[in-house]
């Protein structure tokens, strides 16, 4: 059973989606601010935190900030859940790593819905490794990815890398020098996934840039060609 944590100040809203979650068989717990919601995060294995940005205390973006910087944590998928529509809003939410970012008012089928596809995506680890072939390691321009085990190494170092941003480098560093636009790799990356914008790409594409280039701004292994997509450069 998938274990969730509702984290809103709002306790009609937290009641509306717990009811709604436990209907579609999900564990659910509770928190109304930013602090004991942190201290549960911590303290439980939850497999997604729903997350309204304005709470008392902790605000939302930095819990997710230190969820998001902690290794032990890197499994936990956080939605979105905030009144907060304006696009800057939406992106920094993405931006800090957010999995989905919803709106208030919502539909509770919709968020039901979006849930459901976040936990398609990352919730279970071993479901989103790829086959292994013949090689388990693929070693490309100073990069070692070993698809068995999850992990990546840049110039000898280990580097985290959520589950999509490891299936995103994969599938670049595995056809070298080939193009592929937003839409291309969000069929190749995200599958059926409805709920998922182009933009989302651009955003792990950045975070991904962070973690395995010296200098984001001049990337030597995922590089744009403008107007037309993102390649892995040779």
């Amino acid at each position: 059973m998938k274990k969730i944590l509702i984290v809103d100040d709002e306790k009609d809203i937290v009641e509306l989606v717990s009811y709604n979650l436990k209907k579609e068989g999900f564990s659910v717990d509770c928190a109304y601010d930013g602090g004991p919601a942190l201290e549960k995060i911590k303290a439980n294995t939850y497999d997604l935190v729903i997350l309204d940005l304005m709470l008392p205390g902790l605000q939302g973006l930095e819990v997710c900030r230190i969820v998001r910087n902690d290794p032990a944590l890197s499994g936990v998928s956080i939605v979105m859940l905030t009144a907060k529509g304006e696009e800057v809003d939406k992106i920094v939410g993405l931006e800090m790593g957010a999995d989905d970012y919803i709106t208030k008012p919502f539909s509770p089928r919709e968020l039901v819905a979006r849930i459901k596809a976040v936990l398609r995506r990352t919730g279970a680890r071993e479901a989103a490794l790829p086959e292994t072939g013949k090689s388990d390691l693929l070693k490309i321009k100073g990069i070692i990815i070993d698809k068995e085990k999850y992990t990546v190494a840049v110039g000898g170092e280990q580097v985290k890398l959520s589950a999509k941003e490891f299936r995103l480098l994969l599938y670049l560093a595995e056809r070298p020098g080939k193009i592929y636009g937003r839409e291309h790799l969000l069929d190749a990356v995200w599958g059926d996934d409805v709920f998922v914008e182009p933009r989302t790409v651009d955003v792990h594409i950045r975070r991904l840039r962070a973690k395995i280039e010296k200098d984001p701004n001049n990337p030597v292994f995922v590089r744009t060609m403008r107007g037309v997509g993102y390649f892995f450069g040779v």
